[in-house]
């Protein structure tokens, strides 16, 4: 997590201009879950949220295509231009999310959350990937590693290794979680190295010391085993959740030169020898800094092993992603954070997250969208002290005394796609036109998809294209539509 998103005036100004209003999350009403209603006759279906939360998430006029007369504020999708597959779309499961979902819910309404969350079916929203800590968050409750050591120790062999903290909670609400959804992708992040391993000997800032990059390499090969053991695959590891940024608590810096080095020298080749086939990500942090990636995969000795590079947005522009991507096309990009504010608006949070996420993310090659985090309680807790984020809203909030679950903006931004768009689809061609903004797919089982968001400051109409037919459509201000045929 970045520093900006500590200084909140000050982000709210950049990141959300005139949409951040002060309302508490404490105080907004609860948000309902997303009941079924079988979609009107049609040729297609469409689902509508608003910012005014008129609407959530809830079935709109269906689509009717007949002979297109070329109409004005025509979106044409286009299924022969196809670029990336998707990977899926989701939130970072902190330690505090999981500490809120298998301890403040009984079994009973914990199974029926997760299947709310994680089903593909039965008006499942179908979140299809996780992104986990590595060790402690700034959203945990307290600082741990997973080789945590008196002062003035070291354990080179890693004999004291555990994932024992992990256990309380999160892995066991993993596994429930893979009982729902078995092919939920999950992605690893540190924030830190254990702290005999850095260059200040605290959880806060720092480095990795050179003398440990074999030792630490060895940490991820046992962080990925030990998972498997429990029947988790990681999918993929990023080096350092956001390099650049030492504020949090933990967190470690880490520069473009010395990710090369760990990689080249320690990580690809302890992966190799592993058999271990999780993806090695770079990065992981804000798109401003789309040089830094770059500077990375220029090192062929490093590049070989990499699968690609992920972004946050607390800072520059998501057309990184694309700079990234042009440089070398052969790598993945990734997005993997972004939070929501507890002093955030509904409306002004919706529209900005679906137009540079949801839509721009996908436009500009990410293979993913996650939010930040995926739940919090009334209080935007758990979080570390002295740098960990205190408003951070999740996509639930979880009551900490009545177990009560309301579902807040970034619920609905991650579910306009997951509910979907499911993993293995792929994005095909559509253009952007008077401030509609939209991205298609077509799925695995050959329905086409597109996301569309009118930018625009009044209601209006537009049309959906296909091939030689098209179907009319309407839209809010604000308002996000979700179109299926």
């Amino acid at each position: 997590m970045k520093a900006t998103r500590m200084t909140f005036a000050g982000w709210a100004k950049m990141a959300a201009g005139t949409f951040m209003l002060m309302l508490a999350c404490s105080s907004s009403p609860d948000l309902p879950p997303i009941v079924v209603v079988p979609p009107a006759t049609g040729s297609g279906t469409t689902w509508i949220t608003n910012g005014d939360r008129s609407s959530l998430l809830a079935p709109g006029p269906a689509l009717s295509f007949k002979a297109s007369t070329g109409a004005n504020n025509e979106i044409v999708v286009d299924s022969t231009a196809t670029y990336q597959t998707m990977d899926g779309f989701g939130y970072t499961l902190t330690g505090g999310s999981a500490m809120l979902i298998h301890s403040k819910l009984n079994s009973t309404d914990r199974a029926a959350l997760l299947k709310e969350l994680f089903s593909t079916s039965s008006g499942g929203v179908g979140f299809s990937y996780l992104r986990l800590s590595i060790g402690a968050s700034d959203l945990d409750d307290h600082v741990f590693s997973y080789d945590d050591l008196e002062p003035g120790e070291t354990d080179e062999s890693l004999a004291k290794f555990s994932l024992a903290t992990d256990k309380t909670h999160l892995i066991p609400l993993l596994k429930e979680i893979l009982q729902i959804n078995p092919s939920i992708k999950i992605l690893g992040s540190p924030w830190s190295a254990p702290t005999w391993m850095k260059s200040n000997g605290l959880p806060k800032g720092g480095s990795l010391k050179t003398q440990y990059y074999s030792t630490y390499a060895q940490y991820f090969v046992k962080y990925v085993q030990g998972m498997a053991v429990e029947g988790i695959t990681i999918d993929a590891i990023t080096l350092q959740n956001e390099p650049e940024h030492p504020g949090n608590t933990p967190s470690m810096t880490m520069t473009s030169a010395e990710q090369a080095a760990f990689v080249k020298s320690s990580l690809g080749s302890a992966f190799e020898a592993a058999g271990i086939k999780t993806k090695i990500i770079i990065y992981d942090h804000n798109c401003d800094h789309p040089n830094y990636p770059m500077d990375v995969l220029k090192d062929a000795a490093a590049s070989k092993y990499i699968d690609g590079s992920a972004f946050h947005m607390y800072l520059g522009d998501i057309s990184a992603l694309s700079t990234v991507h042009n440089a070398y096309p052969d790598k993945s990009v990734y997005f993997t954070e972004q939070w929501t504010s507890g002093q955030g608006d509904f409306g002004g949070d919706l529209r900005w997250h679906v137009k540079n996420l949801i839509i721009g993310a996908p436009r500009n090659w990410s293979r993913n969208v996650l939010e930040w985090n995926l739940a919090a309680d009334e209080n935007f807790n758990p979080h570390t002290s002295d740098g960990g984020c205190n408003l951070c809203q999740g996509a639930l909030t979880i009551h900490s005394s009545t177990g009560t679950v309301f579902r807040n903006v970034s619920y609905y931004i991650i579910a306009h796609a997951s509910k979907f768009v499911p993993a293995g689809s792929v994005r095909i061609g559509s253009n952007v036109i008077n401030n509609f903004y939209n991205v298609a797919f077509k799925r695995p089982d050959g329905k086409k998809v597109l996301i569309v968001l009118n930018d625009n400051s009044t209601a209006l109409s537009f049309s959906i294209r296909f091939g030689n037919r098209s179907a009319a459509a309407y839209l809010q201000s604000g308002s996000v539509g979700t179109y299926i045929w």
